[in-house]
C-alpha cells in the first residue's frame, strides 16, 4: 500500500484544524480521523470542541464517541484501533486524513509507540493512591529525581502520563526514559504532515472567545451532568477540573471561567512546544488553505 497516504494535519487547540480538515476531505473526497484523547469519549462534547453535527454530517469523522469516559482508554488502544482502521480503510481508499492536537495520539500513529513493561494493576492502584493523598506535584517530584531527562519533557499536567511514567519507574527501578527507544515502526501508507501556525496573541484570543461561545453552548450544564462522575481520569481535564470546584464552591463561576481560559493557553502553549520539537512537519499558516491544497496535491 505504498500508494497510500495519510494527510496529517496537527496543531494547538482553537487553530481551526477542524475546518480545514474538512476542507481537505472534502477536496480529496476522502474520512478523517480524531486524533483527540478527549473526543473519544462520548459524554464529553462540549468541553471537548467536537466537530458539530453539521460538520460530521458534511464529512465522516472516526475515532469521535468511541466509549463512554466509565471505561478505561489509552495511546496504546488507540494506536491498535487507528491501525487497524486504516488497513481496511486503504484498500478501496488512497488517502486519509488524520487531524488532532493530542501529540501523543498523532505520534503513535505516525511513529509508532514504543513498547513499554506490563504493570501490575496493584502497582497502578499504589501509584493513583499516592497522586489522591499527596497530590499531583508528589508525581511530579518522584519523576524529577528519579528520572530527569524526562522530567524536562513530560507534560506535567498530563495526570495519565505521570502516572504511567511513575508506575514504570517504581516496578521495574529503571527510569522510565529507557523504555523510550523512539525507533519509528514501518507504515504501510505514506505520511504527509502538516503543523498549524497563528500568531500567539491571535491565537489566545481565539481561545477566549470560544471558552465563552462553550459557556453559552451549555458547558455548564455538560459538566454538571457529570459530576457523579468528576474523580474519573477522563474528566481530569480543561474546562471540566475548573467547573468541578465551582460547583463545590471553591472558586467563584467568574474565577472558573477564567482559569479554563489560562489553563487552555498553557495547554496551547504547551502543544506548540511539543509540535515544535516532536513533530518534524511543513508548517502553514492556518489561513493558507490554498498553498496546503497544493502541497498535498503535490506528494499524492
Amino acid at each position: 500500500m505504498s500508494n497510500k497516504k495519510l494527510i496529517v494535519i496537527a496543531g494547538p487547540t482553537a487553530i481551526g484544524k477542524t475546518s480545514l480538515s474538512i476542507k481537505i476531505a472534502k477536496h480529496l473526497h476522502t474520512e478523517i480521523i480524531s486524533a483527540d484523547s478527549r473526543q473519544v469519549y462520548k459524554e464529553m462534547s462540549i468541553g471537548t470542541a467536537k466537530p458539530t453535527n453539521s460538520e460530521r454530517a458534511e464529512i465522516t469523522h472516526h475515532f469521535i464517541d468511541i466509549i463512554s469516559i466509565q471505561n478505561e482508554y489509552n495511546v496504546a488502544r488507540y494506536e491498535e484501533q487507528v491501525i487497524h482502521f486504516l488497513d481496511h480503510y486503504f484498500q478501496n481508499n488512497d488517502t486519509a486524513v488524520l487531524t488532532g492536537g493530542t501529540g501523543l495520539y498523532i505520534k503513535a500513529i505516525t511513529n509508532g509507540l514504543d513498547t513499554l513493561p506490563s504493570i501490575p494493576d496493584a502497582m497502578n492502584a499504589k501509584v493513583i493512591q499516592l497522586l489522591e493523598e499527596n497530590g499531583i506535584s508528589h508525581l511530579q517530584n518522584i519523576i524529577a529525581e528519579k528520572d530527569p531527562e524526562y522530567y524536562k519533557i513530560v507534560d506535567k499536567e498530563n495526570v495519565r502520563r505521570l502516572i504511567r511514567a511513575v508506575s514504570v519507574i517504581e516496578h521495574t527501578g529503571m527510569p522510565f526514559t529507557n523504555f523510550r527507544k523512539g525507533i519509528t515502526k514501518k507504515r504501510n501508507f505514506d505520511i504527509i504532515p502538516i503543523s498549524l501556525h497563528m500568531d500567539r496573541t491571535i491565537l489566545y484570543d481565539r481561545i477566549n472567545k470560544r471558552v465563552d461561545l462553550m459557556i453559552q453552548a451549555g458547558l455548564e450544564e455538560e459538566v454538571r451532568s457529570l459530576s457523579g462522575y468528576k474523580n474519573l481520569q477522563a474528566l481530569q481535564t480543561v474546562g471540566y477540573k475548573e467547573l468541578f470546584q465551582y460547583f463545590s464552591n471553591v472558586i467563584s463561576r467568574e474565577e472558573a471561567i477564567n482559569k479554563i481560559k489560562q489553563h487552555t493557553r498553557n495547554y496551547a502553549k504547551r502543544q506548540i512546544t511539543w509540535f515544535k520539537n516532536q513533530y518534524k512537519a511543513h508548517i502553514f499558516s492556518h489561513s493558507d488553505v490554498e498553498k496546503i491544497l497544493n502541497h498535498i496535491e503535490s506528494k499524492l
